[in-house]
């Protein structure tokens, strides 16, 4: 390659200073660290908002939607189950519960009423015989032939984890990208000053 113009690039080339480059990239690694931050705490406050709305039963869905949201559109606020951990990180605890105690109590109304009627049925049976020692298998049998059991709730269904994009178009992605490039334009500008400065001059 011609040295003239080697001389020519370099003069090109040399006013932009390795030292203006790195102190962009630290810059853009700084705004970049805070935005980073900032998706993450975001992510938490609308975290705890859900479990709020779960204890206090108020917009349960409304705000995990509004979580789920979020954690889909910015980076670095992934909510998923960590190596070692056999739970998922969002569990309605308070719902689930509440279903349950709603089924019992449900299922305990219905066997009370039952038991009602498998007395009046075997009441209807043994009509003459008044003694409770014949009677005692029949109300058994009939309540174990139409006996209401407690529906199983899957607690899967209250449980939960969200995925955050590797790269979301916002101040945390876009401060990532200019960092990223500026770290290289900086390696490459040290590295041709270095390469011109023992080969041109």
């Amino acid at each position: 390659m011609n040295k003239r113009y080697l001389h020519h690039l370099w003069t090109r080339i040399r006013p932009i200073r390795t030292v203006y480059l790195f102190m962009l990239f630290m810059i853009s690694l700084v705004i970049c660290i805070f935005a980073l931050r900032d998706n993450n705490l975001t992510m938490l406050k609308l975290r705890n908002q859900v479990y709020t709305a779960d204890k206090r039963n108020t917009d349960v869905e409304g705000s995990l939607e509004n979580l789920r949201a979020y954690v889909g559109a910015h980076m670095n606020t992934s909510l998923t189950t960590d190596n070692g951990s056999v739970y998922p990180p969002i569990q309605l605890k308070y719902t689930y519960q509440r279903l349950v105690a709603a089924a019992q109590t449900q299922s305990a109304s219905s066997n009370s009423q039952l038991y009602t009627q498998a007395e009046d049925y075997c009441q209807s049976l043994n009509s003459g015989i008044f003694s409770g020692r014949s009677r005692v298998p029949c109300v058994e049998n009939y309540i174990s032939t139409h006996g209401a059991s407690v529906p199983t709730i899957p607690a899967d269904l209250y449980e939960f984890d969200f995925v955050s994009p590797v790269w979301s178009p916002d101040l945390a992605g876009w401060s990532l990208l200019t960092t990223m490039v500026l770290f290289v334009l900086t390696v490459v500008r040290f590295g041709l000053g270095r390469w011109f400065k023992r080969n041109v001059t």
